[in-house]
């Protein structure tokens, strides 16, 4: 293809200019390190401000065929990262200039040029959303249909690269086009399917792929020939062609499966057959069909079918392969310090008051993901969708592998214990029988002598602790409990890392289901606990310490007796002395600090005075380093000031009034109202949390500043609640309602602005979560009981959904509030409440019993209100209440 020829002068390059340039590349990929390449790349980017450098950089990559292939594409990807940030503010010359100059080089004989051309002209259509450059689609098009295969290969690889990137900018409506450019591509792509060329294969396949989660009309029309391609490719000699395939069957499933419902047997079998594909890669993908299937709630029968024939084929992808990285993982002992990459990046979850409803990331995300994993990913999801149905065919699996004995077969017998915990809920009551059984069975490999039958031991134990709870009543069931305990107290001293994070873990499992069965124990617990403490490295140190603030959580004041905080204490303390303030393994030992000061309540206090101090000093820190990080002598990281946030917060809520010997002569309000202001959603969560636990028990330290932080905090809810923002919006909106209750009148400015945008959230409460749905029926309850001449004017507005959200909050002090400003605002409004009176019924029968005398004289007065208001209307409102509701209200006499 010719270079287009324009009118006007094109743009010629200086010889010294392209010289100097190219010498400059040269240098700076030179493997030599006798260079100094960041001097390189200051003078780059110093001529990076020239207006017509990104012209030399085009240039050279498509025109400077005397130089090295390595140099011009050095050229491409410099000009590449200049667009990002340059293209927008460039001439209109110099844009046109690059656009002609990359397309005729779509064609380049050489494949690294073309993939460079085609990821430059990803990245000038993302900037300009597919809009004012007509000639690259001809462009795409000429080379497609051009049968030379430098071109058709160039212009597929920049036409995935803007599938991939930005899918949407090809269906859409196009100036000068009489149809979206999908429509012109799609049959080209289709064609390609069946190209002898694998490469075009894969990319066309890749291409069409990127579509099926937005589903464009032109792909929904065309479904059949998109299948019909699929099953073509099925059994295509390329692996990655294959995957593909896999892939689109697993997306289809999950995004429009009705799409394969008339062919559900064809890709069943498909993807059975591919499950046991020899690369890995294929099979992993297949692998991923199963779970979807099951999520779309297609026909279970059909997959019921195939379960005798499935289920093999998972259990032997769940053994080990021999490449798989936790084999070389689970030789290192615990003499050998832990590398810096050994150390997961964590995730710090700030404080949220109400439902735990939002999502909870797993902690393995940070693994690799392989077909180990994925095939008991899809074991646990089959036996939760088919229960004990599934026993019949794995059982034998699993009793054959368990048996086999001889070195050679330890990573069948693993994989056997492995499954076993990945059925532990879905098939439980099939298992539960065996309980006794299966755990004798499992205790004697927590001392097998290969380790990850040890590690995997503990997590399959951990998996039945709940079921062995329910036991722990008869003498058999205590003895085994007690079994388990020791076994995995033995385990977190074992010599392997991998064992000791594995033990760690499943312990901080049997602790949360265990709770007060474990105040017996607590001795030995603590002392197995502190031991590892000081022999782990700092990956398993992380671990120890949820190990710890789990068990505080679990058995809460009972930590409190002299023996067990002689054991606890005193390591803690020294690790945390030796900490710097800067240091990130403070965060693990600040959210532990956090559970025992909750725990122990007032008996915290001898510690409390250096930690609170500790957290001040982290928190100003901070704010240091936010803006000068070298006179600070720190780098800014937001999770420092979430964690001692945090931590405060645990004080106030363990110390309760007590904490005021604390924070009276600390500048703790300034810097909590700063921080109740900070950009971070994060950061804001954790700082509300702690803003509603001072409201609640010292709420005279934060009056100088009341109005202010009433103010940022409604703010939070109108603000765009969508993600963090929501949880941001949850603690705000319960800190304000800690605050009515305490300093009662003084709320009066805020009150009209948080009862318009509580009322929102009402309405569209399937929008938001039920956390924050719940947290605003309270707030806006104790709102109207304050200042209910404020709140009845405006009831009709929201009555409704105010009592659904109020008919899902559990029996508490916080739901008598919200009553107590319900019946306040009818009182003062009867007949704003009207047209939602069997909605106002609904909310009183969603009590199971009103333990306050005043607050039931309160409902019942409401009631027979409304039924001497209505008189003979009455009797059609009761009418329309279900029987269980009528019955709930028949003691008020209706």
């Amino acid at each position: 293809m010719a270079a287009t020829t324009m009118t006007t002068t094109v743009w010629q390059p200086l010889n010294d200019g392209l010289t100097e340039i190219c010498t400059l590349l040269e240098q700076q990929i030179s493997p030599s390190s006798v260079v100094d390449k960041s001097q390189i790349w200051k003078q780059l980017q110093h001529f990076s401000q020239i207006p017509d450098f990104n012209n030399y950089l085009v240039f050279i990559l498509v025109r400077a065929e005397g130089k090295s292939i390595e140099i011009r594409q050095a050229a491409g990807l410099l000009l590449k990262n200049n667009l990002k940030g340059a293209y927008p503010s460039m001439s209109q010359e110099n844009q046109k200039y690059i656009k002609s100059e990359l397309l005729p080089c779509l064609g380049a004989v050489d494949r690294n040029i073309r993939t460079t051309v085609g990821t430059i002209i990803s990245v000038i259509v993302n900037i300009e959303q597919g809009s004012g450059w007509p000639e690259l689609l001809l462009a795409l098009v000429t080379c497609l249909d051009s049968n030379d295969l430098n071109h058709m290969d160039g212009a597929m690889d920049a036409l995935s690269k803007i599938c991939e990137d930005i899918p949407h900018v090809l269906d859409s409506e196009v100036p000068g086009l009489a149809e979206r450019p999908i429509n012109i591509f799609l049959p080209r792509l289709y064609q390609f399917f069946q190209s002898p060329h694998a490469s075009l294969r894969k990319l066309a396949l890749g291409c069409v792929n990127q579509y099926v989660i937005i589903m464009p009309a032109a792909l929904y029309n065309s479904m059949d020939k998109y299948l019909q391609g699929l099953f073509v490719l099925a059994n295509d000699p390329v692996a990655e062609v294959r995957k593909l395939v896999c892939a689109a069957f697993v997306q289809l499933t999950e995004v429009l499966p009705s799409s394969i419902e008339p062919h559900l047997r064809n890709v069943m079998e498909y993807m059975l057959q591919v499950n046991k594909d020899p690369d890995e890669e294929v099979a992993l993908e297949a692998c991923e069909f199963w779970s979807a299937y099951c999520d779309a709630q297609l026909p279970p029968e059909n997959l019921k079918e195939l379960l005798p024939r499935l289920i093999p084929v998972l259990l032997s992808n769940m053994s080990y392969a021999d490449d798989d990285e936790s084999l070389l993982d689970a030789e290192e002992d615990e003499s050998q310090p832990d590398r810096d990459q050994d150390l997961k990046p964590r995730f710090h979850t700030s404080r949220l008051h109400g439902s735990d409803d939002f999502d909870d990331d797993d902690d393995d995300s940070f693994n690799v993901w392989n077909l180990r994993k994925c095939s008991a990913a899809a074991v646990d999801v089959l036996s939760n969708v088919f229960g004990d149905e599934i026993l019949p065919a794995l059982m034998p699996l699993i009793q054959a592998k368990l048996s086999t004995s001889g070195d050679e077969a330890w990573k069948e017998r693993e994989a056997a214990v492995l499954t076993l915990g990945a059925i532990s809920e879905g098939c439980f009551n099939g298992l539960y029988p065996h309980l006794s059984e299966i755990v004798a069975f499992l205790l004697p490999l927590l001392d097998d002598k290969f380790p990850l039958i040890r590690s995997i031991s503990c997590w399959t134990l951990s998996r039945f602790g709940k079921y062995l709870m329910q036991e722990t009543g008869n003498p058999k069931g205590y003895e085994q409990f007690e079994k388990v305990l020791m076994g995995l107290l033995r385990r977190l001293l074992d010599s392997n890392k991998r064992v000791q994070e594995a033990a760690c873990s499943a312990f901080a499992t049997v602790e949360e289901d265990a709770a007060e069965e474990l105040v017996p124990h607590l001795g030995v617990i603590l002392q197995h606990l502190m031991c590892a403490f000081g022999k782990y490295q700092r990956r398993n140190l992380r671990i120890v310490y949820d190990a710890i603030g789990t068990l505080a959580d679990s058995v809460r004041e009972e930590l409190n007796k002299p023996a067990y905080l002689e054991i606890l204490m005193p390591p803690l303390v020294t690790k945390w002395q030796q900490l710097s303030n800067s240091d990130k393994d403070l965060f693990p030992l600040l959210e532990c600090f956090t559970s025992i000061s909750q725990a122990l309540g007032v008996a915290f206090a001898p510690f409390a005075q250096p930690v609170f101090q500790r957290c001040m000093d982290i928190i100003q820190l901070q704010h240091m380093a936010k803006v000068d990080p070298a006179s600070a002598g720190a780098q800014y990281d937001r999770e420092f000031i979430v964690c001692s946030l945090d931590l405060l917060s645990g004080l106030a809520e363990g110390l309760g009034s007590g904490i005021e010997s604390l924070v009276s002569q600390s500048n703790l309000r300034d810097l909590l109202l700063n921080c109740c202001m900070d950009e971070a959603p994060d950061v804001r969560q954790s700082a509300f949390a702690l803003m509603g636990d001072l409201a609640r028990v010292f709420p005279a330290y934060l009056q100088p500043r009341l109005i202010e932080f009433l103010q940022v905090a409604s703010q939070q809810l109108s603000t765009n609640l969508t993600g963090e923002n929501l949880s941001v919006a949850n603690n705000a909106c319960w800190a304000i309602g800690e605050f009515a209750v305490k300093v009662r009148q003084e709320v009066s400015p805020i009150v009209t602005n948080v009862v318009s945008a509580l009322a929102l959230i009402l309405q569209h409460g399937e929008a938001v979560n039920k956390s924050l749905v719940e947290n605003s029926a309270i707030t806006l309850g104790r709102l109207a009981w304050i200042r209910p001449d404020l709140v009845a004017p405006h009831m009709e507005h929201f009555m409704k959904p105010w009592c659904l959200a109020l008919a899902m909050v559990r029996d508490d002090l916080e739901k008598e509030d919200a009553f107590r400003g319900l019946c306040a605002v009818v009182i003062a409004n009867p007949s704003g409440g009207v047209s939602s009176l069997v909605f106002i019924c609904k909310a009183i029968a969603s009590w199971h019993e009103i333990k306050s005398e005043d607050v039931n004289n309160e409902v019942s007065q409401v009631l027979n209100g409304y039924k001497q208001m209505l008189g003979n209307s009455w009797a059609e409102c009761w009418s329309a209440l279900d029987p269980p509701v009528k019955e709930r209200l028949a003691k008020y006499q209706l």
